[in-house]
């Protein structure tokens, strides 16, 4: 299943030469590392997460390790990975790379769903430590609830229980659960999740997620913080729905100069979530971070909710499973990007 994993990744290669990083990033050095610039939020077992990192969904193998350590060096200090993505390996060596102390990281990466249950989920673990040179995860999540086969998730989840009371897992945590899928986990785990990573923006406001992981104190996580997947993976190509384009958030923008895309990521960070939006582009991934010198009013806040169409970008958690995969997969090398 490892070529199925990488697919997604080869795709985005073939086009991505545009957007190769500039020959001089790989020629700073450690002692050009900018300090953290993002707050952070207290989970509920005492770690301190950074509110807004770099993700690395789609991130092609050849331009992983230059976008995770230039974002490392100029103020991030989390990073977002999976066994999914397929370039574990390659964020580790722009981990090692980037020259900030191990203690000031991080890291979350995720379990796949093709490695649940007890053993597979220890060597799933295993396989990502070594893969990212690390001798322990900071947050480590189950990527999906999986509800058809939901006996393998709490077999997975319980197997790490124990991977987190040896020091491999700083964090335990969740992702795309719906209260449903975390209550009957809860059922039969002992630890309670730290973070609930889900898909989150503007255009699919979750504040029902949010309010039920908030009340047994789970942080929220925000992937496709602003609506990129709509963009990527349009249902009508001819029609695709930009987040960033919307008349709200450009008033928002010019009043407060900011770009659309930091008037967004505040908005997460002002409600609590945790954000991490993905670039490749050097000027992106500063601008995304430089938003924490403003802030927006209550009522605006609230205007920005109220964008909510309650439409998905990506798969739906009730369904998605091993079967739903292989079909996106499959579509995926038919409709290449």
């Amino acid at each position: 299943m490892i070529t199925n994993r990488r697919h997604l990744f080869s795709l985005a290669a073939v086009s991505a030469g545009a957007a190769m990083m500039p020959a001089h990033a790989s020629a700073q050095t450690a002692s050009s590392v900018v300090p953290e610039k993002s707050p952070r939020v207290k989970l509920n077992n005492g770690a301190q997460m950074p509110l807004l990192g770099i993700g690395t969904f789609n991130v092609p193998t050849f331009q992983a390790a230059d976008t995770v350590s230039f974002a490392l060096r100029n103020g991030y200090r989390l990073v977002d990975t999976a066994t999914n993505y397929g370039n574990e390996k390659e964020v580790g060596e722009g981990i090692a790379r980037s020259g900030v102390p191990r203690n000031e990281l991080f890291i979350t990466t995720k379990l796949w769903i093709e490695d649940f249950g007890e053993e597979a989920a220890l060597r799933g673990l295993d396989a990502s430590l070594k893969k990212l040179g690390l001798r322990y995860i900071d947050l480590y999540l189950l990527h999906w609830p999986v509800p058809t086969d939901f006996e393998k998730t709490i077999a997975a989840y319980k197997a790490l229980e124990a991977a987190q009371a040896d020091g491999r897992i700083r964090a335990l945590g969740i992702s795309n659960f719906h209260p449903e899928h975390r209550g009957a986990l809860m059922k039969e785990a002992k630890v309670a999740p730290a973070v609930n990573q889900i898909e989150f923006h503007p255009y699919l406001v979750q504040t029902d997620v949010q309010a039920e992981s908030a009340r047994h104190d789970i942080v929220t996580e925000a992937w496709s913080p602003i609506g990129g997947s709509f963009t990527n993976r349009p249902k009508d190509p001819a029609k695709p729905i930009r987040v960033l384009e919307d008349a709200a958030v450009i008033g928002l923008a010019r009043k407060y100069r900011k770009t659309p895309a930091q008037i967004v990521l505040r908005w997460h960070t002002q409600r609590g979530r945790v954000a991490i939006p993905k670039s490749v582009h050097y000027e992106r991934i500063l601008s995304n971070i430089d938003l924490f010198d403003f802030e927006m009013t209550g009522a605006e806040l609230s205007m920005i909710d109220g964008l909510n169409r309650g439409e998905r970008g990506g798969p739906d958690p009730k369904t998605f499973d091993v079967a739903a995969f292989r079909r996106i997969v499959e579509h995926r090398k038919q409709n290449p990007l």
